[in-house]
């Protein structure tokens, strides 16, 4: 059995993932933040908040918890997601 090492470069199969677009800026973007209810993610996000809104200038964060970490996100939450410019997804522990 080969040991196989995950590169994030590389695709399901090996092959070269095309490069993720140059970032401009977050400055006055709006992030939406998808917390599974575990214990910690909470936490997690209030620091990544403050990084993104003290050094990146990111101005507001749509926050949303579910129910519990073994449940799908509602479509009813990932409509309230809509608006942001990107939207992250933690688990805790």
């Amino acid at each position: 059995m080969s040991l196989r090492v995950l590169d994030p470069r590389l695709d399901a199969e090996g092959e070269a993932l095309r490069p993720a677009p140059a970032l401009r800026s977050l400055h006055g973007a709006v992030i939406g933040m998808i917390d599974n209810a575990k214990i910690g993610t909470e936490r997690f996000f209030d620091h990544v908040a403050d990084i993104l809104k003290n050094e990146y200038g990111v101005r507001e964060f749509i926050r949303r918890r579910k129910p519990d970490a073994t449940r799908p996100v509602a479509p009813e939450m990932l409509a309230e997601m809509s608006g942001a410019d990107a939207i992250l997804s933690a688990i805790g522990d």
